[in-house]
């Protein structure tokens, strides 16, 4: 049975209550949920809104990564996630999550090998992610980060996006729009 509008705001608020108090790193600080807003945002105006399912998981995308504090807290959110929304919204927000067993490095280098074979859901989203996250750069560099970090962030990030194209072209152009933005930032000073 598909998502009904009122899920999807119950997603929202989910994601809303769960991100609670996180701020992005952008030197603004503006909450993290308005990350979501925006990666869910993007992904309806480039796909006409037509799937619930992945608008539900790009609300919930990084919930699984930033809530839960031990694998039993991580168990009982997906499950939450299962029953509210369903088994395909669970498997998005599963397979566009980092395992925080790896490194850093080892996670990075996941997402690269991964994104070409991740589903087409999983792959419009991590489009749609790198996209916010460039953006929020642009407007300014996160504490902390260095020219070698903001130029190995962008470059990363068009690894990953190169393993998920050919899906939509106008999610894509706005990637690549914010990544011309963020090479003349910090990739040709």
């Amino acid at each position: 049975m598909p998502l009904t509008n009122v899920q999807l705001i119950e997603a929202a608020e989910m994601a809303a209550r769960l991100h609670a108090g996180q701020t992005r790193k952008a030197p603004a600080g503006e909450p993290y949920i308005n990350h979501v807003l925006e990666v869910t945002h993007l992904l309806a105006q480039a796909t006409g809104g037509d799937d619930p399912v992945l608008l539900a998981g790009a609300l919930l995308h990084d919930v699984l990564e930033d809530a839960p504090e031990t694998e039993a807290e991580y168990l009982v959110l997906a499950r939450l996630i299962e029953t509210r929304f369903g088994a395909p919204v669970l498997e998005l927000v599963e397979e566009v999550s980092d395992d925080k067993g790896r490194t850093q490095g080892e996670r990075k280098r996941h997402q690269i090998e991964a994104a070409p074979h991740m589903s087409t859901r999983a792959r419009l989203l991590k489009i749609a992610d790198k996209t916010s996250n460039l953006r929020d750069i642009n407007d300014g560099a996160p504490p902390g980060w260095d020219a070698d970090r903001l130029a190995d962030y962008v470059d990363w990030a068009k690894q990953v996006v190169d393993g998920c194209r050919g899906l939509n072209a106008a999610l894509e152009a706005a990637f690549d729009e914010a990544h011309a933005v963020s090479v003349r930032l910090y990739r040709d000073p």
